[in-house]
């Protein structure tokens, strides 16, 4: 498929899937229903709209980081959740509701973004003398790390109802988010979102080889630093937010790719917008599954990644024997 069709079609699915979220739930609300002051429109200014606006920017930014990593990496596996940027910004937050912190939507941000930034400013340092795979390996570890000191706050919560805000965070959802939490995470997404298209040209070098984006005169310092400020900043406000919503960032590129093509730069606009259209419908369906509670959207997503991961593992194990 040509880019100017697959645009147009993403950006139709982006528009549809916005409309869902705002409709759909356990109440359905129907636009000839909103009179001001009614029950339906408080609904949809306070708790739908947030919500969407919120599905909309962080589906982008998962996107997006992933088919950049993927193209920084010359690895289709890399992901912000399997190198442990998610792990980290969830560390961070944990740590501000640990500590009392969170008294605003601001500060747990601030930590989630530091953790995520500290985590790719260290696989970027190994990476530099490791290569990708050391990249690979790198995040695995550290994303069991930054699970593990998640897992030492949560054992050392201070009373049973810091422990379950902790654990019901972390499963990762877009419910009873307001309008404050979009203010403070999408401005930061919007940046990561802005840095991170701007490593195109170096990506497509890169698939060349680091030698070859050299000779074309590539500055890799300062494509390693946009996606790590992008990634950190965009994944790790994303995070704060949400808790840890897995395998977007997998997901998404493979699927488009066969349509965008294989150049990273040609990727990395449908991703977001395929991001965005995947978390949002996957949002919505899980207001509409049964039940008196929602599914936790992190849960879903999981449910649905980890095949999804396993299925590419199966075809990369095929293509080399």
């Amino acid at each position: 498929m040509t880019r100017a069709p697959l645009l147009a079609s993403l950006t139709t699915l982006v528009a549809l899937a916005f409309l869902v979220s705002l409709i759909a739930g356990k109440v359905w609300i129907t636009p000839w229903n909103l009179v001001s002051g009614s029950a339906q429109a408080l609904i949809m200014a306070e708790l739908r709209l947030p919500r969407a606006l919120l599905g909309l920017g962080i589906g982008a930014m998962l996107g997006a980081s992933g088919a950049v990593l993927q193209g920084y990496l010359r690895n289709p596996l890399a992901d912000p959740g399997l190198l442990g940027v998610s792990a980290s910004a969830a560390f961070g937050s944990v740590l501000a509701l640990f500590l009392g912190l969170a008294v605003t939507p601001l500060v747990v941000a601030a930590f989630g973004m530091a953790g995520a930034l500290a985590a790719m400013a260290l696989l970027a340092l190994l990476a530099g003398s490791t290569g990708p795979t050391g990249f690979i390996l790198a995040g695995v570890i550290l994303s069991s790390l930054a699970a593990s000191l998640t897992a030492l706050l949560i054992s050392l919560a201070p009373n049973p109802f810091a422990l379950e805000e902790i654990v019901t965070w972390l499963m990762g959802a877009l419910t009873d988010r307001s309008r404050a939490d979009a203010a403070v995470a999408l401005p930061f997404i919007a940046i990561g979102l802005a840095l991170l298209a701007g490593t195109g040209r170096a990506l497509d070098a890169l698939a060349l080889g680091e030698a070859t984006a050299r000779s074309l005169g590539v500055d890799l310092g300062q494509t390693r630093a946009l996606v790590i400020a992008g990634t950190g900043l965009g994944v790790g406000a994303a995070v704060a937010v949400t808790g840890v919503i897995g395998f977007v960032g997998l997901i998404v590129p493979h699927l488009l790719r066969p349509l965008a093509g294989e150049q990273p730069s040609a990727l990395l606009l449908p991703s977001a917008l395929g991001g965005a259209v995947l978390l949002l419908f996957a949002d919505a369906a899980v207001r509409l599954a049964p039940g008196a509670t929602e599914l936790k959207l992190g849960i879903a997503m999981s449910l649905v990644g980890a095949p999804f991961f396993l299925a590419l593992l199966w075809r990369h194990r095929a293509r080399l024997a």
